[in-house]
């Protein structure tokens, strides 16, 4: 009798990018918060304590998480055309956010110092400098494109219903309306039930009310 032995496939070679990548995945299918150092050592078949031979902490990993995702912004392009560069840069990012839901969270709560985080806004304040927009200008700016691409967003991933479901939910609320005390609440309902209104909310309408309101001046 012979026996035929198992073959069993090579584990990848720890490195610091392959737990940042595993990470990322993982993230993205069970959110950050279920993400740990021994759930990715699980993931990767190994001791915990050998992936401190290629991180040192939980924080370092959450840095360079952020790191890989950044590199995929538009980053933009210093002497191009500001305001094209704006909405080109707002909706990679929107773009890169929506793939990783987590994403928004680290870059508003944490103290990211990374390279490519650092270059992208070096060049994103320097193509609103060298469009004419005073240092204390741009970098309100940024905060004002930011907080609508990171608001827009938590309310995209998070709004109750789906947009293909807005007709029918606004038709199933319109009786609960008292239509002689909230006159135009119910008449905005009843367009959306009547489909008259898609109900649906837009990015770039949000995006460009803010863009038409910076005028370069530099002495502010």
């Amino acid at each position: 009798m012979t026996f035929q032995k198992k073959i069993q496939k090579p584990k990848k070679s720890l490195s610091k990018e392959l737990l940042i990548e595993t990470s990322i995945s993982f993230a993205d299918k069970k959110g950050i918060n279920s993400l740990s150092m021994r759930n990715l050592a699980n993931l990767l078949g190994v001791e915990a304590m050998s992936l401190y031979n290629h991180i040192q902490n939980k924080d370092e990993l959450l840095d360079g998480m952020v790191e890989d995702c950044v590199k995929h912004f538009a980053f933009p392009k210093i002497g191009g055309n500001w305001r094209k560069e704006m909405k080109k840069r707002a909706k990679s990012v929107r773009k890169i956010l929506l793939l990783h839901p987590w994403l928004t969270m680290l870059l508003v709560s944490r103290v990211n110092v990374g390279e490519n985080l650092l270059q992208y806004f070096n060049d994103t304040l320097g193509c609103l400098v060298k469009a004419g927009f005073s240092y204390k200008q741009a970098d309100q700016m940024i905060n004002a494109i930011d907080a609508h691409i990171y608001g827009f967003l938590l309310q995209e991933l998070n709004f109750p219903f789906k947009t293909e479901e807005y007709s029918e939910k606004a038709s199933e609320y319109l009786p609960m309306i008292p239509k002689d005390q909230l006159p135009y609440f119910y008449q905005l309902t009843k367009d959306v039930a009547t489909k008259k209104y898609n109900g649906k909310h837009n990015f770039e309408f949000g995006l460009d009310l803010i863009l038409d309101g910076f005028h370069p001046n530099p002495k502010l």
